[in-house]
């Protein structure tokens, strides 16, 4: 049996996943379809992920801590917890260029590719990053 405690926390987590997938899904589809009308005005696939990043981080930090994460863990060194915020978000601009470089250079695809493991892959990644280390 599961102790009101164990459920709490559960409830915690769920409404932090939803919060986190409407609000990244936001910042994350933002940063792609800025990537995306970049790349197919002619911009190369590189310098387009860099302005998508640029659009992304412009609002995911305010949102993240305001929404996705609001209320959980200590909220008393913020200068900290931005440096790791950048941190992450540094390590998704990192995945989305290794995608945008493998599927566009080596492999040769076409420069839509990249959004999908864009929308999929980092989003899970950042998501473990931001609840266990930036917002914990």
């Amino acid at each position: 049996m599961i102790s009101w405690v164990e459920r709490a926390r559960r409830s915690e987590v769920f409404g932090q996943v939803i919060r986190f997938g409407l609000v990244g899904g936001f910042v994350t589809a933002l940063g792609a379809g800025a990537y995306l009308v970049a790349a197919l005005a002619g911009v190369a696939p590189l310098l387009a992920n860099v302005l998508a990043y640029a659009v992304a981080m412009a609002s995911g930090y305010v949102l993240h801590s305001k929404v996705s994460f609001r209320g959980h863990g200590s909220r008393d060194n913020p200068a900290q917890r931005t440096l790791r915020f950048v941190t992450v978000s540094l390590i998704s601009f990192a995945l989305n260029s290794l995608f945008v470089w493998t599927m566009t250079e080596p492999l040769g695809w076409p420069v839509w590719t990249p959004v999908v493991p864009m929308l999929f892959v980092t989003p899970l990644v950042t998501f473990t990053l931001n609840r266990r280390w930036v917002f914990a």
